[in-house]
């Protein structure tokens, strides 16, 4: 396979926000082509070969590392997989766990909590890039693949609605950042003391394009009304389960049921980060629905996960 590889700006990608518009828009572009080739029998791009990626997951994952195990490999590379608790222990600095790596492996992708953990261990670093696989703030691999998705049905998402039901988190501040930058309009609704915080919230209307707007509210039958796209994600996410009963209390008037897609309309696609709590934030009657985008979503994480290598590979 021959391809074009345009070359991220920045050293690492631990934010949609370290895309400017235009890589963003490259990157969904080098997906595509991925997913086309991979389909025709051609999955291999040799962008990586005799080079290793670590991968270096604190927090469980079924999507996210596989599809970085086998993107790394059908571009023509191998992993390697440190242990949790030899490189996030306490062992050792986490800037010393960087300046090590870096001197075997050119791209690191860490799954963890705090964002500014990851920060430190990617400043840490001045050649090996960083990407942020989750962390409790943002999940920016996980947009990537919702707007492949999206752009696959649509065309464009330009001047479409997507409105994001439940909780305020990591998923909902990737997925509004990446919407508004591409022109979408975003509505969150959330429990009162559940939204987007002011920070995260700032940095989406800071990237607003073609007029996308972005609003937060408390009514989820209001924000779904006329939506083209309707999202949730799960009610307690890793590291709260502790909170998951009193969560499901506050959150139930937040489930996204048939009567909730009625409001939306006919056409609304039903979007969800996955692993789904069936019964939850989501109805079996919903997920397992024709509407439902949620699959694709999924087997886009590969798509454009190798498209993100391939880039940094390219710098």
């Amino acid at each position: 396979m021959i391809v074009e590889l345009p070359a991220l700006k920045s050293k690492d990608f631990l934010s949609i926000l370290d895309l400017n518009p235009e890589a963003l828009e490259q990157a969904l572009e080098l997906a595509a082509v991925f997913k086309s080739e991979r389909v025709k029998g051609r999955p291999h791009a040799h962008v990586l070969e005799g080079q290793h990626v670590a991968l270096l997951f604190e927090k469980p994952s079924l999507r996210t590392h596989s599809a970085f195990t086998i993107a790394v490999r059908e571009l023509g590379g191998d992993v390697i997989e440190p242990a949790s608790d030899v490189a996030f222990s306490g062992r050792e600095s986490a800037s010393d766990v960087a300046r090590n790596l870096e001197r075997w492996v050119p791209i690191v992708v860490v799954r963890t909590f705090e964002q500014a953990r990851l920060e430190r261990f990617a400043v840490s670093s001045s050649r090996m890039r960083v990407i942020n696989a989750l962390t409790d703030e943002e999940h920016p691999c996980q947009a990537l693949a919702d707007m492949q998705a999206l752009i696959e049905r649509w065309g464009s998402v330009k001047g479409r609605t997507m409105t994001y039901v439940g909780d305020g988190n990591n998923v909902a501040a990737s997925l509004a950042q990446a919407s508004v930058m591409l022109g979408m309009h975003v509505r969150l609704a959330t429990p009162e003391g559940f939204e987007l915080n002011a920070g995260l919230a700032e940095s989406v209307t800071r990237v607003v394009r073609f007029g996308a707007t972005f609003t937060q509210g408390h009514d989820p039958v209001a924000a779904v009304k006329g939506a083209d796209a309707v999202y949730t994600d799960a009610w307690a996410s890793m590291g709260q389960e502790a909170d998951a009963e009193r969560r499901a209390g506050i959150f139930r008037p937040f489930q996204v049921n048939a009567a909730l897609m009625v409001a939306a309309g006919k056409d609304a696609l039903f979007m969800h980060c996955l692993p789904a709590h069936r019964g939850l934030e989501v109805t079996d009657e919903v997920i397992d629905s024709p509407a439902s985008i949620v699959f694709d979503q999924s087997e886009n994480r590969l798509h454009t996960q190798k498209a993100l290598l391939a880039m940094m590979s390219a710098r």
